[in-house]
């Protein structure tokens, strides 16, 4: 039986349903108890509670799967899945609020934000490829203490794509998080106009 997001989403706020942290499923809790789904993680619950995918097939799914099958069960930018993810297993029980209001992980820019994702998840091979050319200017012209601070702003966004995807993708969504800031400095964007 499946069910739905708002009732997934109000099962993470008891202790019931919980998710759990670290991976998609504690396998030794589940076997002990195959009825507790509190035994996976919050995108180990979605594909099991609305996916209906067996428990089995969620120990087994590699990582990058999981967050393709997550945003398209949840019809959400695969950012925003990879950031469900990231904060299921770094905050104290508040996953939710990928979903329901992602404003208060991404700041008051997350819609932006998250219609970059949206544009990220159209890009073909061949578009990284252009991008990845045009970023080595702009990773030049960024500071070694500007990445940096650019990397944790948007560790959400850091998992977006393997390799030089990850790393333009958190720059993007760093300035993007920044964006009155960085206007109202006066210094200029490094990694959007790469887009």
């Amino acid at each position: 039986m499946t069910i739905t997001i708002e009732e997934l989403l109000e099962r993470w706020g008891t202790d019931e349903g919980k998710p759990y942290k670290g991976q998609l499923i504690d396998w030794d809790a589940y076997t002990d108890n195959p009825s507790n789904t509190g035994c996976m993680c919050a995108q180990g619950q979605v594909l099991h509670e609305i996916g209906g995918m067996e428990p089995r097939s969620i120990h087994e799914l590699a990582q990058q799967d999981a967050d393709t099958k997550v945003m398209k069960l949840l019809n959400i930018p695969r950012g925003q899945a990879i950031l469900l993810r990231n904060i299921n297993d770094s905050q104290n029980g508040a996953p939710a609020i990928v979903i329901t209001e992602p404003e208060k992980v991404l700041g008051d820019n997350a819609r932006e934000v998250l219609a970059f994702f949206k544009y990220l998840d159209s890009l073909s091979y061949a578009d990284w490829q252009k991008v990845r050319s045009a970023s080595v200017a702009a990773s030049v012209a960024a500071s070694g203490a500007a990445w940096t601070a650019a990397s944790v702003a948007a560790s959400g966004a850091a998992g977006i794509a393997a390799g030089i995807a990850a790393g333009i993708a958190a720059g993007i969504a760093a300035e993007i998080q920044g964006a009155d800031i960085i206007e109202g400095s006066g210094k200029s964007f490094c990694f959007l106009p790469i887009f």
